[in-house]
């Protein structure tokens, strides 16, 4: 089958809403119900073994499957490389730690100088909080970060849309 990392991470995600889905089916199938009477006949009342037998069944495959998918992705996450050199799960890492980064400069860029009157029964004076960094510095470096974390996201969709034979 002739695919991308884009529809395969589509397919990935369907699996394991059904690996889910599925789970929960293995679990309320896992009883069938009956009665006892006390001269030992027998009344069936809910009969889910054929029921469960066969959603434990397509529990195991569609685990197999999605195993399977994961692998390929990984693979080729770990083998297709951006223009920059880096493989795609490593352009993926470095995304995720610059966003947390964008996060805090975020906050920095909201800091301003302060100045407040304390006053107290015998004493008057100003409590001061003065920003250590160089506002205009942190805004610079929030929009490079800002570029860096767009730009990457371009070229792992580019290599994304990339074609690969796969068996699954």
């Amino acid at each position: 089958m002739k695919t991308n990392l884009a529809n395969l991470m589509s397919i990935a995600a369907e699996e394991e809403r059904k690996f889910s889905s599925l789970g929960y089916e293995v679990k309320d199938n896992a009883y069938s119900v009956s009665t006892q009477e006390l001269n030992g006949t027998v009344n069936i009342i809910e009969d889910y073994k054929d029921n469960f037998t066969k959603a434990l069944e397509e529990y195991k495959n569609t685990r197999e499957r999605l195993t399977k998918i994961k692998s390929i992705i990984h693979e080729k996450n770990n083998t297709f490389k951006l223009p920059d050199g880096r493989t795609i799960q490593e352009a993926i890492i470095d995304n995720s730690n610059l966003r947390k980064m964008k996060m805090v400069y975020d906050f920095l860029m909201t800091k301003k100088n302060s100045k407040r009157r304390i006053t107290e029964v015998n004493n008057s004076y100003f409590e001061c909080k003065t920003i250590n960094f160089d506002a205009n510095e942190i805004e610079k470096e929030y929009k490079e970060i800002e570029q860096k974390i767009q730009d990457t996201d371009f070229e792992i969709s580019k290599l994304n849309s990339i074609e690969f034979d796969v068996d699954i």
